[in-house]
């Protein structure tokens, strides 16, 4: 979008509110000047922003979770069982590097949140849980991640019955192929389910269950099949008329990556490895990463996907690590540069400082006027990967009750 043209913006967004006016004021120049501080500096204030993202929602029916985010049209968004699913392993991690053992009490919260909206058949709600809302194969599958973190760092049982009754739920709506094509978000097949079907494939691992495994096979397998030549994957945006936003391709790529390693299977760890590659050559020096990108690597949007760079960060640390690529080091780093000068840690405003925007500058398409909590969480994670060489979460399947 034009900054000429932000006054034909919806009225839903009010822009001419003074602390809207005031964001979008700052991203017209296109150039951040936020300061760079050191990794642990950023991560602090990243998980005070979500510690705060949490509290919001202390005295109402979904208090434990993490509320989605911060957005001009609805101020802070309820909590997100998507989302703080995979938040929990997050303040895991961070619980450790920071020297707050709170933030596993935090972290326990989120679970017990999570196991009250467990569907009877196993299944999360979609969206926010409200009532009525339908369960999503790809939400159903993060939140899963967070069950494994519950058995696998808590020792909680009953996370891991949890994670068994959801890949059920998952493998009960596969199709013969392997792929998704039910209880898919806008009713269309993605790739990027891949990052749930890491959690599949681990629930799979942890507990024997071969067909919860095998179901993972089946759904990598389809998702191989939809690479191209470039490296990039086809039927993996949000809706089949748009290419894929950076964030989803960053999505897709990290569940063959950890599927990779975990089965010992070499295909998919060179699909991540290719389509990262890919991804790197791309890279403006600056760290930069366009929003959105079509076969070919061809750049489809002007604006910067923050969330997909903080991704893609972790994508290429875990590639470094785990492919013996320690070029990718490289491109890891100068994203979490840029995304440096995009993070506000000594704004006055308590919904920006910490936060993560979804793009840059504020009005671009992906999660336009949002600060999004899966920014913050990834954008976290990153930092943690890059100041101690960790994967989070980590790559055992063997329970280490870590309290």
């Amino acid at each position: 979008m034009n900054p000429m043209n932000l006054l034909a913006l919806p009225f839903r967004y009010k822009p001419w509110r003074p602390r809207h006016l005031r964001l979008i004021v700052g991203d017209i120049g296109g150039t951040s000047t936020q300061s760079e501080h050191g990794h642990k500096t950023h991560l602090q204030a990243t998980i005070d922003w979500l510690c705060l993202a949490q509290d919001v929602r202390d005295g109402q029916q979904d208090a434990g979770g993490v509320s989605a985010g911060w957005s001009f049209e609805d101020g802070w968004l309820p909590s997100y069982p998507e989302t703080t699913g995979y938040i929990i392993e997050t303040f895991l991690a961070a619980a450790e590097i920071l020297e707050q053992p709170e933030l596993v009490q935090r972290a326990q919260r989120m679970i017990d949140w999570e196991l009250s909206i467990q569907q009877d058949d196993g299944a999360f709600p979609g969206h926010f849980g409200e009532a009525g809302s339908r369960p999503v194969i790809f939400n159903t599958g993060q939140i899963m991640h967070g069950m494994l973190a519950g058995y696998l760092q808590l020792g909680r049982q009953e996370c891991l019955e949890a994670s068994v009754k959801a890949g059920e739920w998952l493998v009960r709506h596969q199709d013969k192929d392997g792929c998704w094509r039910r209880y898919e978000h806008n009713d269309v097949p993605h790739v990027y389910n891949t990052r749930g079907t890491w959690a599949l494939l681990k629930t799979g691992l942890v507990t024997g269950e071969q067909r919860l495994k095998q179901g993972a096979i089946d759904n990598l397998e389809w998702a191989l099949s939809q690479q191209t030549d470039s490296g990039w994957y086809a039927t993996n945006a949000f809706t089949p008329d748009r290419s894929p936003f950076t964030h989803t391709i960053a999505y897709a790529i990290r569940g063959f990556l950890e599927s990779g390693v975990l089965l010992g299977e070499e295909r998919y760890l060179q699909s991540a490895l290719k389509a990262a590659r890919a991804m790197a050559q791309v890279q403006r020096q600056d760290g930069w990463l366009a929003g959105a990108y079509a076969d070919g690597w061809q750049p489809m949007a002007s604006y910067c996907c923050l969330t997909g760079v903080a991704q893609m960060s972790l994508n290429w640390t875990r590639l470094a690590q785990a492919a013996d690529v320690p070029e990718l080091r490289e491109s890891a780093r100068k994203a979490l540069s840029y995304l440096k000068k995009n993070h506000h840690i000594d704004a006055g405003d308590e919904v920006v400082k910490g936060g993560i925007a979804g793009s840059a500058p504020i009005w671009g398409d992906y999660s336009r006027f949002e600060y999004p909590n899966w920014a913050a969480k990834f954008y976290a994670d990153a930092l943690m990967m890059d100041m101690h060489d960790i994967a989070v979460p980590p790559t055992s399947i063997e329970k280490v009750v870590n309290v």
